[in-house]
């Protein structure tokens, strides 16, 4: 996907994190760019070109680093799940 610029990127990306409470990992691979282009757009750029979408889509950002460590822990009991079932 091709974009005039980075103001039309950044917001592009916001408000697909807002509206699907996407982490920055399902935005970048949705849009087939990179996590840390996704987390620079949105964190640094998008601050200065929409301040109102910027705190929501912060928000989703904050409750995505306070869950992260949950969804790592059921990513990982799923995964022993799977092994024990496939002996």
């Amino acid at each position: 996907m091709l974009y005039q610029n980075k103001r039309e990127r950044c917001e592009i990306l916001a408000e697909y994190l807002v509206e699907n409470k996407a982490t920055v990992r399902s935005a970048a691979s949705h849009f087939n760019i990179s996590k840390s282009t996704v987390h620079k757009d949105i964190t640094i750029h998008l601050a200065r070109v929409n301040p109102l979408l910027y705190q929501m889509a912060k928000k989703v950002l904050e409750v995505n680093k306070s869950e992260r460590h949950l969804r790592g822990g059921e990513a990982t009991r799923i995964k022993y799940l799977h092994q024990k079932q496939s002996m």
